[in-house]
């Protein structure tokens, strides 16, 4: 018996590559993507604790919302892919500690506001990419919690496959690259219709 419909990695990197094929646009999440979750985490940190807090490395890190985030996402990328998922886990946990660090200097009257300002700049930049260069509306419009939860996993892929020619597996990327091309017709036949 196979994994789960939601733990497939090929079904997943496609619906997400469908929205994401330029490669302009795909460069322009590889730049966002981990700082949106990034500046997430840190306001997330004023979030009450559900658990006590514990001291890690001098910080004092709460058990809240943003570290059962940072547990889900790191779960989910390990499910997906064992190698690049953990580098995934790795990341995000190292987001949530350092953004607790941040948000702990900042204080929340100042961190609300720079998160305000990184994450206006950060979703710009995307729907420009998805507006000018890809010329589609973002995945999160058709599934918003795929997109949300697959946005890094997806780029940190991109990134392994661009600069260590990381493959899940043998085939990954040409499989993949086949249903993406497949998602993008059926699209345009779908807008086309509606245009005539």
């Amino acid at each position: 018996m196979g994994k789960p419909e939601i733990f497939d990695l090929e079904k997943n990197f496609a619906f997400y590559g469908a929205y994401h094929s330029n490669p302009v646009n795909i460069f322009i999440h590889m730049l966002f993507v981990w700082p949106i979750l990034f500046t997430s985490l840190v306001l997330l940190y004023f979030t009450p604790p559900i658990f006590s807090k514990f001291d890690l490395f001098g910080n004092s890190l709460v058990l809240n919302i943003g570290f059962f985030l940072t547990l889900i996402y790191a779960l989910f990328y390990v499910c997906l892919d064992i190698k690049a998922g953990s580098l995934g886990a790795f990341l995000c946990f190292a987001c949530w500690v350092y953004g607790s660090s941040v948000a702990q200097y900042l204080g929340f009257s100042l961190a609300w506001k720079v998160v305000l300002a990184a994450q206006l700049f950060c979703w710009t930049g995307q729907f420009i990419g998805h507006g000018v260069f890809e010329k589609r509306a973002p995945a999160l419009l058709d599934n918003l919690i795929q997109a949300f939860i697959m946005a890094p996993f997806f780029v940190l892929l991109e990134a392994l496959q661009m600069f260590f020619h990381y493959e899940p597996y043998p085939g990954f990327h040409a499989t993949v690259k086949a249903k993406v091309d497949a998602e993008i017709k059926e699209w345009q036949e779908k807008k086309q219709k509606k245009i005539s």
